[in-house]
């Protein structure tokens, strides 16, 4: 999952290169390259199969790529109209509905302790980001309410994952997503307009940053509970910032440093806590 999130924080600094990629068409082609890379692994895995394990899903995988395709393509459009640590900022209260939604559908106990890395994270968040936060530019505005749509679809998918890990292969959900996000983009991306660059960039985000990451965060939730894998998926909303400051010009400031201090803490705590309870005590 740390793997998954790592890959994940490469997209911001990377949309920074592109040339002349517009938002729905950078939304596509990461999206067709993604399904790609799944089907890819698919073909590989399960060979003359692959139709059938489409199948299997039933509903439950259905709906499972319309949220990935939901993630896919907010995130995307996110990044076009504000910046990385807006776009991260909306991203952070996944943990919060993921945490929310497994205490009501699941009937999880979430512990004291991951409240309080919830809390924790939050606060972070806050602090991290507000210097950066421009709620009187109605561009970047609009871009924190598309951004809103990604946790909305990640703490759906996380109680799906968690519902149906066990007994359904959701692996397939993920090429889903892809080919359900390029197909509704493709008519708002034409003509296209990006170089073999943007292409090269974009193909390389859809293997690398999307299709990979998303399956081993599919794996992870078998071994994981639900608002574990939020919280450890913050990790890339603590990353996207430092790699676009590194590599793409965007000066985090103080704020920033110390907000994603206390994020990695809060990280870091309920890891610790979570490792030292017994199997009884942690369920």
């Amino acid at each position: 999952m740390i793997i998954a999130a790592t890959l994940w924080s490469s997209a911001g600094v990377a949309s920074r290169h592109l040339q002349s990629a517009a938002g729905f068409e950078i939304v596509f082609w990461r999206s067709l390259f993604t399904a790609i890379f799944v089907a890819g692994l698919m073909l590989h895995q399960y060979r003359r199969a692959f139709f059938s394990r489409l199948k299997l899903m039933g509903s439950t995988g259905m709906l499972s790529g319309l949220m990935w395709a939901t993630m896919y393509s907010c995130f995307m459009i996110a990044l076009t109209l504000t910046t990385v640590a807006n776009t991260s900022v909306m991203e952070s209260l996944a943990p919060l509905f993921t945490a929310l939604l497994s205490w009501l559908v699941l009937k999880e106990r979430i512990p004291a302790a991951t409240w309080i890395a919830i809390a924790m994270a939050g606060c972070g968040m806050a602090w991290m980001f507000a210097g950066n936060l421009t709620l009187t530019d109605s561009r970047g505005v609009l871009g924190m309410l598309v951004a809103l749509g990604i946790p909305l679809a990640s703490s759906v998918n996380m109680i799906l994952l968690k519902r149906r890990a066990h007994t359904v292969d959701l692996i397939p959900a993920v090429f889903l997503g892809g080919s359900f996000s390029a197909l509704a983009m493709l008519p708002l991306s034409l003509p296209f307009q990006a170089s073999l660059q943007d292409v090269l960039i974009l193909g390389a985000l859809g293997f690398f940053q999307l299709g990979l990451p998303c399956s081993l965060m599919v794996k992870a939730s078998a071994s994981l509970k639900a608002h574990e894998v939020a919280l450890l998926a913050l990790l890339e909303v603590l990353l996207a910032p430092l790699w676009a400051w590194l590599w793409a010009g965007e000066t985090p400031n103080s704020a920033t440093l110390a907000g994603g201090a206390i994020v990695l803490a809060a990280l870091i705590i309920n890891e610790i806590w979570n490792w030292h309870q017994k199997p009884g005590e942690s369920q």
